[in-house]
């Protein structure tokens, strides 16, 4: 019988580069889950960046994590942790950049395709194919004009929407909490109504 752990997977790029990018909102939205549990860090062999901790005083187990990879294998450490873990595609819950919602729109889903997504393709690939995982989609809006979806992810957010991202991301982390604690339909119902 598989663990009653939980995974949460922020997706994103290393290094300073791609820090504050659109891309790398998954890892943002995990950072901040990580400083609410006053934890750090701690790297593993699989090639992540993980907290094991318990969420809140005899909460459920959880396990935060970012790939220390690009974003298109963002599966093999998924996948790594979830065998290590025991953990089921049930309770995994990925965090990611989403263009087709406007700005700060969260919206939260389970399975469906991946949208061209490559950080979802990996961990779709590395799971052989099931799609039975949440999503927590954090819109990011579509690139303006005619300028390639890529280069649009990769670049830095905009000075208004840097204002307002703070707030992004604390709604992102309390919709993963609310995952975690209520089930995905109360979150849901929650987190579409705002």
């Amino acid at each position: 019988m598989a663990s009653d752990t939980w995974l949460i997977a922020g997706l994103g790029n290393p290094g300073p580069r791609y820090r504050h990018t659109r891309h790398n909102i998954g890892h943002m939205v995990l950072d901040e889950l990580v400083d609410r549990m006053d934890a750090k860090y701690t790297r593993t062999k699989v090639g992540a960046q993980v907290v094991a901790a318990r969420l809140g005083a005899g909460g459920p187990k959880v396990v935060f994590a970012v790939s220390e990879g690009y974003m298109n294998t963002s599966g093999r450490p998924v996948r790594g942790l979830m065998d290590y873990f025991d953990i089921d595609p049930e309770r995994l819950v990925v965090v990611h950049d989403e263009v087709d919602l406007d700005f700060g729109r969260l919206k939260l889903k389970r399975g469906g395709s991946e949208g061209g997504h490559n950080g979802l393709k990996s961990i779709t690939q590395h799971l052989q194919g099931d799609r039975d995982y949440i999503r927590v989609r954090v819109g990011v809006s579509r690139p303006p004009g005619r300028m390639d979806t890529a280069d649009y992810v990769l670049q830095k957010f905009s000075a208004e929407q840097a204002k307002d991202l703070p707030q992004v991301i604390d709604r992102a982390a309390d919709a993963v909490e609310l995952i975690i604690t209520a089930g995905l339909t109360a979150a849901q119902n929650t987190v579409h109504q705002n």
